[in-house]
C-alpha cells in the first residue's frame, strides 16, 4: 500500500474539478499562496482546512486524508462529516424533487396548473440565486436548472409562464 502526499492529492482533486488554485482558495476562504503551499507540501492543513477541502471536493474529511502523509494525530481530530453541497446544489436538488412530484401529478385534473405554479416558483427562486451567484460553475448549474424546468414543461405540453420580476441586488 503506497502513501500519497496530501498535497499531491489536493492538487489532483483540484485539477480534476477544473479549478485553479485561486478558485479553490476562494471556495475555502484561504489565500492562493496557502493552496500552493498545501499542494507543494510546505504546510500541513489544520483540521478546519481539511474539513473545508473535503466539502469542496464532495468527500468526507477522513476520506480526503486516508492513505496520505497527513499526521495521524491530526486525522483523529477531524470531524466525521463535512458539508458537501453548496446552497445552490441543495436548491437544485430540491427543485428536481418537486419537478418529479409535479410530473407524477400532471395527469390529475389540476395537475397542469400545479405544474406551472411550481415551475414558476422555482424559476423565480433560481433567478434570485443566479442574481447573487458569482461562481461560474454555480451560474452554469443554475442556467441548466432553468433549462430543465422549461424542458419538463414542454414535455408535459405546457408553456412556461413569463418569469416574475426578480429583484436584482444593487451593483456597486
Amino acid at each position: 500500500m503506497s502513501v500519497e502526499r496530501l498535497g499531491a492529492r489536493i492538487a489532483r482533486l483540484r485539477t480534476s474539478a477544473g479549478w485553479t488554485q485561486q478558485e479553490l482558495a476562494d471556495r475555502i476562504a484561504i489565500s492562493r499562496v496557502a493552496v500552493s503551499h498545501l499542494e507543494m507540501g510546505i504546510s500541513v492543513p489544520g483540521e478546519r482546512t481539511v474539513a473545508l477541502l473535503a466539502g469542496a471536493f464532495h468527500v468526507e474529511p477522513l476520506e480526503l486524508v486516508d492513505e496520505t502523509t497527513y499526521p495521524v494525530a491530526k486525522a483523529e481530530r477531524l470531524p466525521l462529516v463535512a458539508a458537501r453541497y453548496t446552497e445552490i446544489e441543495l436548491q437544485i436538488s430540491l427543485m428536481r424533487r418537486d419537478l418529479e412530484w409535479v410530473r407524477r401529478l400532471c395527469s390529475q385534473p389540476n395537475g397542469p396548473a400545479l405544474a406551472q405554479d411550481v415551475s414558476g416558483e422555482w424559476r423565480c427562486r433560481l433567478g434570485r440565486l443566479l442574481a447573487a451567484a458569482t461562481d461560474p460553475r454555480e451560474r452554469r448549474l443554475l442556467d441548466e436548472a432553468q433549462a430543465e424546468i422549461a424542458a419538463q414543461l414542454a414535455g408535459m405540453g405546457l408553456s412556461a409562464r413569463p418569469e416574475r420580476a426578480v429583484a436584482r441586488p444593487d451593483s456597486r
